[in-house]
Formats: C-alpha cells, sequence, structure tokens
C-alpha cells in the first residue's frame, strides 16, 4: 500500500514537472510574440492590434506545442480545432477594426490619451498583461497537447459539443452585429436587439467563454486536466467584469434606447427578454 501511494505522489510530481517546464516554454513563447506585436503596434501607431493577436496567439501556441518531440499524436487535430476560433476571430477583428477610413478603436484611443508613460503602459498593460492572461487561458491546450494519454470518449464528446456550441454562438452573434453596423443610415439611433442580441446584450462574449469551457472539459479527460478550468474562470471573469462588457456599456450609458434594451435584455447569459 505505502510503496503503491509512494509511486502515485511520485507520477503525479513528475507530471507536474513536466506541465510546468511546458507552462515555462510557452511563456516564452508569448513574450516574444507580444513584444514582436508591440513593436508593430508602434510602427502602426495603433495598440488595437492587440485584438488580432489574442486570436492568433492561443492558434500558434497549439501548432508550435504540436510539433514538438514532447507533443502527443492528439496535440495535432487539437492544434487544428484551435486554429477553427483563432483563425475566425483575428479574421473578424481585423475586418471591422481595420476597415477603411477606421481608426484605433475607442478603448485604446482614451488610453493612449489618458497615459503619461504611454508606450511603456502599452507594452505593460496592453501586450505583456495580454500574453500574461493568454498563458492562462491556454491552460487546457497544454494540459492536453503535453499529455501521454488521449482524453477519454465522454470528455471528448462533452468537450466537442460545448466548443462548438460556442463557436455556432460566437460566429452567429458576430455575422448578426456585422450586417446590422452595415447599414449606418437605417440603423441609427437604434439598438442591435434582434436575433442573439434580443436575448443577450453580449452573445459574443458568452459564445467565447463556452468555447473555452469547452476545452476545459476536454482537458478534463487526462490527468491533472482539472488544472485546465482556470482557463473557462479567467476569460469569462475578463469579459464579464474587466475588459468586456464594462468597456463597451460604460461607453452607451445613459442613452434612452440602450438603457431600455439593458433594463430587458440579459447581460450575458441568453435569456428570453423581459416584457416591458
Amino acid at each position: 500500500m505505502l510503496a503503491e501511494s509512494t509511486i502515485g505522489e511520485g507520477t503525479v510530481v513528475a507530471e507536474l514537472m513536466v506541465i510546468a517546464y511546458v507552462f515555462g516554454r510557452c511563456a516564452l513563447f508569448l513574450f516574444v510574440y507580444a513584444t514582436a506585436w508591440y513593436v508593430l503596434a508602434l510602427v502602426m501607431r495603433r495598440n488595437d492590434i492587440a485584438d488580432i493577436a489574442w486570436g492568433l496567439g492561443p492558434t500558434l501556441v497549439a501548432w508550435w506545442l504540436a510539433l514538438q518531440p514532447f507533443a502527443a499524436p492528439h496535440a495535432l487535430p487539437l492544434a487544428a480545432l484551435v486554429s477553427v476560433w483563432g483563425l475566425r476571430l483575428a479574421w473578424h477583428v481585423a475586418r471591422r477594426d481595420f476597415a477603411p477610413g477606421r481608426g484605433e478603436d475607442a478603448r485604446y484611443a482614451a488610453w493612449r490619451a489618458e497615459w503619461k508613460y504611454v508606450k511603456l503602459r502599452s507594452y505593460l498593460q496592453v501586450f505583456l498583461l495580454q500574453a500574461f492572461f493568454m498563458l492562462l487561458v491556454i491552460a487546457p491546450v497544454v494540459l492536453i497537447a503535453t499529455s501521454a494519454v488521449a482524453p477519454s470518449l465522454p470528455f471528448v464528446i462533452a468537450g466537442l459539443a460545448v466548443t462548438f456550441a460556442g463557436f455556432a454562438i460566437e460566429s452567429t452573434a458576430d455575422r448578426q452585429l456585422a450586417a446590422f453596423l452595415a447599414q449606418p443610415r437605417e440603423t441609427r439611433g437604434r439598438v442591435m436587439d434582434q436575433g442573439l442580441w434580443g436575448w443577450s446584450r453580449h452573445p459574443n462574449y458568452f459564445g467565447e467563454s463556452m468555447i473555452w469551457l469547452g476545452f476545459a472539459i476536454l482537458s478534463a479527460g487526462v490527468p491533472l486536466g482539472w488544472i485546465g478550468f482556470i482557463s473557462p474562470m479567467i476569460i469569462t471573469w475578463l469579459l464579464v467584469f474587466v475588459s468586456g462588457i464594462p468597456m463597451v456599456e460604460q461607453r452607451h450609458a445613459g442613452e434612452p434606447a440602450w438603457e431600455a434594451y439593458k433594463a430587458r435584455t440579459s447581460a450575458f447569459v441568453p435569456l428570453p427578454p423581459k416584457r416591458d
């Protein structure tokens, strides 16, 4: 009994050391990645390219992991799955924020005007901070890619179901909002409250959270995979309390149409709208 317990503990410690080693390499990778995007931001004089970097970062990390000698065979389909999310998101943001005549996103422009040491704070509070959160969010990807044991079938089914549901919600919400904004004359003074936006004020954010919850469920099927649940916890916290919902809603606070929409519509989880 004692011998078996000792072996088990030794195995867990060894696995934790491997995970820590891989996370360390991912941290270095993301440090270089964030620094490269920061340099590009200096050249372009706009920090909102960080939003494009958010989708591409996990995609590159997933493929980098899949090509490492220690990677498991299932790391390749995992990288492909992450790419479906990351490339679509990066392309959507690039088309939206870099449309002809569109300047830097209002959030970043406001920080640029407010901050005293704008270059230093941009590097630390935009690009390096994003890389830190990215490292936490990709935890399920790291755990699955480095596990010699493939996720068990029930976790694969459940994880993929949640991930694809989240992808469908996020991509549909983005498409609906883009179509609404593409008609500025018809929609002037109106709030987007159709489709998924009639059930949630931020269905795209809810879909994003679901995607990473699905990855966490996938990682739960491998040893020590429970660590991966830090991912949906972090992304949901960021979207609901930090850089997502609060910043968007602050811009519309006090607008009559927005306040009426806010009163009848769920902030995050899609729910039937309240009746007036």
